[in-house]
């Protein structure tokens, strides 16, 4: 749920799904036969104008899809094996995969200097080796953002979490409720992780070179997935982290990064997407809907960034600089007083940077609101 500012979304104002859904004109002869298909009007396609985000505009065009109904899968455990299988055809025209997580907050702070090298890692570490994940959404697109003219291009995996037995920050569960998450149906019918980690290192999405993964500020995002994926806990050292990142993830970008190349944009995910005039589709603070607005995002920023280059050597030019990096660990770990940790459901801490003393709900990176 890659943060560092302290609401996410104008509308709805953290309401559940079903006031996500106000307003929104769905035809009846296009409703989903499934209730785990969630289908919502596309993004407008349209640029802010003003500045120089004009010209990016006007000279190259807007790279988010045209308008059409988006639809949201929600995987479940009975759906997991065939919604893999459709996955491993679609990566292979689709290889820009965004992703997000939504993981129970931030409940252990490791005892030290909090503006040694490292903190923010040990505090990672530790929160994802003793909590679960609880969604993860993925979205694919082409190498311009371009996505399917039918079908669904955006899933959500849901899997099995019972508060009954997790541990969990009860402040982080309670945003998720309301957000619309099923928490007696996570306990009832969600997907395995040790199934789901079988089936995602046969889909193609991992361990190639082929597949950019997309993501923001998504330290934590990537703790979870690794630990899925090894079926251990997390390396003891950061430098142990990335080296096993590379390996399964070999292309990842985070949106965070490559925003600090833009002058005059900054903040979190929804802060950044609003200026851009990225529509959000679907409930925030639910992975699927946040994967969707990063891969939006991502290709908008990329033409900001990179505006003085010719748009066919923008992507080369991202792969050079900000390859294989997370925004908050690593070279771009916080320094100073209060440095070094992200914030609840992976992402950063407030404006002042310090770490939340307890599990704070605030999923501020992918939120909007206030600057690092």
């Amino acid at each position: 749920m890659s943060s560092d500012e302290p609401a996410r979304e104008a509308a709805p104002p953290d309401g559940g799904a079903s006031e996500a859904l106000q307003g929104l004109s769905i035809d009846k002869k296009d409703a989903a036969p499934s209730k785990d298909v969630q289908r919502y009007p596309g993004p407008d396609g349209k640029m802010a104008r003003y500045r120089r985000r004009q010209e990016i505009t006007s000279n190259h065009g807007p790279r988010a899809p045209a308008r059409r109904r988006v639809e949201i899968k929600d995987v479940w455990a009975s759906t997991l094996d065939a919604e893999m299988a459709v996955i491993r055809e679609l990566v292979e025209r689709y290889p820009y995969v965004a992703m997000d997580t939504e993981f129970p907050g931030v409940v252990a702070k490791p005892v030290g200097d909090l503006s040694s090298n490292g903190f923010a890692y040990q505090t990672l570490q530790c929160n994802v080796d003793l909590l679960k994940i609880i969604q993860l959404g993925i979205s694919f697109c082409g190498e311009n953002g371009e996505t399917p003219a039918e079908g669904c291009y955006c899933y959500q995996f849901n899997f099995r979490f019972d508060l009954n037995e997790d541990m969990y920050a009860e402040d982080s569960i309670e945003l998720l409720k309301q957000s619309g998450i099923d928490f007696d149906r996570h306990a009832a019918e969600g997907i395995d992780v040790q199934r789901f980690g079988e089936l995602i290192m046969m889909s193609g999405l991992v361990l190639v070179d082929e597949v950019k993964w997309i993501s923001f500020h998504s330290g934590y995002d990537f703790g979870y997935l690794l630990k899925i994926l090894t079926c251990s806990a997390l390396p003891s050292t950061e430098e142990q982290f990335f080296e096993l990142l590379h390996i399964y993830f070999p292309r990842i970008f985070d949106v965070k990064l490559v925003v600090t190349q833009v002058d005059g944009l900054h903040g979190g995910l929804q802060r950044i997407a609003e200026e851009l005039k990225v529509e959000r589709v679907g409930p925030m603070h639910q992975a699927g809907s946040d994967s969707m607005l990063t891969n939006a995002t991502f290709f908008r920023v990329v033409d900001l960034a990179f505006a003085s280059a010719m748009p066919e050597d923008r992507y080369a030019l991202v792969d050079d600089k900000y390859r294989g990096e997370i925004y908050g660990l690593g070279a771009h770990a916080y320094k100073g007083k209060g440095g070094g940790g992200e914030a609840s459901n992976g992402h950063a801490p407030p404006a002042n940077g310090h770490l939340p003393t307890s599990g704070s709900t605030q999923s501020l990176d992918r939120e909007g609101g206030g600057d690092e």
